[in-house]
């Protein structure tokens, strides 16, 4: 009988952990990550910027017939928004996506931190404060237990304020002294390589030679657009 509680236990602490989880790693052309996305337990996914702030959120369908392909669709859940009623910097925002709480810090808190969010669901968010590098103040430090990192001020021109590494996975890009239809797009993301076509290619400049769209890297979907 104690090993089945014991067994139970460690199932219900387990669900918990994978409740909510970085999903999924939005890159744009020019190598800049334009939103992390957190998986709820609920199929909901919230998009959150490097600065801490809530884009969107909804339900993320696939296609069947596009590989690679998803959009965002309307939640049909339950969707609940901080009400006038609340902290004045909270009206309007997200507050619960099904059964995931998004808290914020409050005007109280310390100025820089204002309006991030704070949590979502049973994971936390930390920022870098003023006091860090200029290219890394105000954004995400922390998700969870999954550190950040981004390239500093010290860094080649073409890498300043990028993510450097989330967690485990380290990034990194073409620098400024490469070919310029490839300067500052990603490079490799884990041991996954990315290759582009050159400048002097009239048809494909610029244009990804190998590698793909879409990598899943130690269970997030990194996506290039």
């Amino acid at each position: 009988m104690k090993n089945i509680f014991v067994t139970l236990f460690l199932f219900a602490c387990a669900n918990v952990c994978l409740a909510q989880r970085v999903s999924k790693v939005t890159i744009n052309g020019m190598g800049i990550t334009d939103m992390i996305t957190i998986a709820t337990d609920d199929n909901a996914v919230i998009n959150v910027s490097l600065d801490g702030n809530v884009i969107s959120y909804g339900t993320e369908y696939f296609s069947e017939k596009i590989s690679n392909y998803s959009r965002l669709e309307n939640y049909n859940g339950r969707i609940d928004l901080y009400t006038a009623t609340d902290d004045k910097l909270f009206l309007g925002r997200l507050k619960y996506i099904g059964r995931t709480a998004v808290i914020y810090y409050a005007s109280y808190d310390i100025e820089a931190l204002r309006g991030k969010i704070k949590s979502v669901g049973n994971i936390l968010f930390n920022y870098y404060m003023q006091y860090d590098d200029a290219n890394l103040k105000g954004k995400i430090k922390s998700i969870g237990s999954q550190q950040l990192a981004y390239f500093t001020s010290f860094d080649n021109e073409a890498l300043r304020g990028k993510l450097k590494n989330l967690g485990s996975t380290n990034l990194n890009y073409y620098t400024s002294f490469d070919d310029r239809a490839f300067a500052g797009k990603i490079k490799n993301i884990g041991q996954i390589n990315f290759t582009y076509y050159p400048s002097y290619d009239q048809q494909f400049a610029g244009g990804m030679k190998t590698g793909s769209f879409m990598q899943n890297v130690a269970g997030v979907n990194y996506i290039i657009q």
